[in-house]
């Protein structure tokens, strides 16, 4: 997004709006997300962003709940409308609650570039919102009501009369992060590293010291047998002895047979691995094989004296009567 536009778009700063404005979290995650991704792969600082904001509207109260990342056509100046609708109907099909509400970007401040995007989303929403995420911008601390302590800006359109002639313009929105407890312990949660991350990043942290302190041993081992090479250092036979025996005593990796044992090792593991899956997918198959019996079961009780096990015990009986006939 260019960004070296004039800010023209914005009302007067005594217009303020009435909107009561609620952000998740979600929406704050998936925005900062889908900047550091393109920015990994285009390898550019200010790649252009563009997403569609989804939340509900009850009056002049509004909450973003979640956001998902919108294609474009010819340099981003059109929007691909056929990927949005499909977008919107896959998560209407999963959130019906969830209404197409907005759209968002990065950018410093609102330009006229906004205004002919904020132009193609007017037939999925009325006032669609624009949501800025300004990565630049410097926070500082402050009692206003408009201070925000996230990089993130709102703006709701609105029509402006000035020299008798109307144009679209922008109101800076003020909001509030809203954060429900299942929210809470999903951020709490992924703040963490997500499930036994903390156990494992333990475990790692100990493996690499560990590797660490072995390095260092070894290293004042080679500069000890280089010093002594060079005459720099005391010969010392029982110490040479001892890295004798120590050099000796190692593995050599390098060895066919050693390369062969280590492969059948490793498909041993893999196969118990294997067999592991198999045994668990078998188990499961086995309960659901076992809950349909129980189904299958129920149905036939409750077809009473007329189903089918009692009419063949009936024709068998019949059978036996002509038999002790003849």
């Amino acid at each position: 997004m260019d960004t070296d536009e004039p800010s023209v778009v914005l009302a007067s700063s005594n217009t303020t709006s009435g909107l009561s404005l609620s952000l998740h979290p979600l929406p704050i995650l998936n925005v900062s997300e889908h900047l550091t991704r393109l920015k990994l792969q285009t390898n550019t600082n200010s790649p252009f962003v563009l997403g569609a904001l989804l939340g509900t509207q009850n009056g002049r109260e509004v909450e973003i709940v979640n956001t998902f990342e919108l294609a474009v056509e010819e340099g981003g100046e059109l929007v691909d409308h056929g990927f949005l609708v499909s977008r919107r109907d896959q998560y209407k099909q999963v959130f019906p609650s969830l209404e197409f509400i907005g759209w968002y970007t990065v950018a410093p401040r609102p330009t006229p570039r906004h205004i002919a995007l904020h132009e193609q989303f007017t037939g999925y929403c009325s006032t669609p919102l624009l949501l800025l995420l300004q990565p630049s911008i410097s926070l500082v601390a402050s009692s206003d009501v408009n201070a925000q302590n996230l990089p993130f800006k709102a703006y709701e359109p609105t029509i402006e009369l000035r020299d008798r002639k109307s144009r679209s313009v922008y109101i800076e929105v003020p909001y509030k992060v809203e954060t429900g407890e299942a929210e809470r312990i999903a951020v709490d949660w992924t703040a963490r590293g997500g499930g036994s991350g903390t156990s494992l990043e333990s475990h790692l942290q100990t493996q690499r010291a560990a590797v660490k302190m072995l390095h260092d041993r070894i290293m004042v081992l080679v500069k000890y047998v280089s010093d002594v090479v060079a005459g720099q250092a005391v010969k010392d036979h029982a110490t040479l002895r001892s890295l004798s025996a120590l050099i000796a005593s190692l593995p050599a990796t390098e060895n066919s047979a050693f390369r062969e044992e280590f492969e059948t090792e490793y498909e041993d593991v893999q196969l118990t691995a294997f067999l592991s899956s198999l045994t668990k997918s078998a188990n499961i198959l086995n309960d659901l094989v076992d809950k349909h019996l129980v189904m299958t079961s129920g149905n036939n009780n409750e077809r009473g004296p007329g189903g089918p096990r009692r009419r063949g015990m009936g024709m068998g009986m019949n059978r036996d009567r002509d038999w002790d006939r003849h």
